[in-house]
C-alpha cells in the first residue's frame, strides 16, 4: 500500500467518523429535549399529586369531625 493510499483510506475513515459524530450529537440533542419535556410532565403530574393528597386529607379531617372523632 502506497502513502497516497494510506492517506486517501485514513481520510474516507476521517469523514465516516465525522459523520457518526454528528449522528450521535444529533441524537443527544433530541434526547435531552425529551428528557426536557417529560420532566415537565413528571412535574405536572407530581404538582397534581400533591393537591389531591392535600385534598384528601382535608376531606379525611372533615370526615372525622363529622364522626365526632376531633
Amino acid at each position: 500500500m502506497t502513502f497516497e493510499e494510506r492517506i486517501e483510506r485514513l481520510t474516507e475513515r476521517h469523514e465516516v467518523l465525522a459523520q457518526t459524530v454528528e449522528l450521535l450529537a444529533a441524537e443527544n440533542r433530541q434526547m435531552a429535549a425529551e428528557n426536557k419535556e417529560r420532566d415537565k410532565r413528571l412535574g405536572q403530574i407530581m404538582e397534581g399529586l400533591a393537591r389531591l393528597v392535600h385534598v384528601a386529607e382535608i376531606h379525611e379531617h372533615r370526615i372525622t369531625g363529622l364522626e365526632g372523632g376531633e
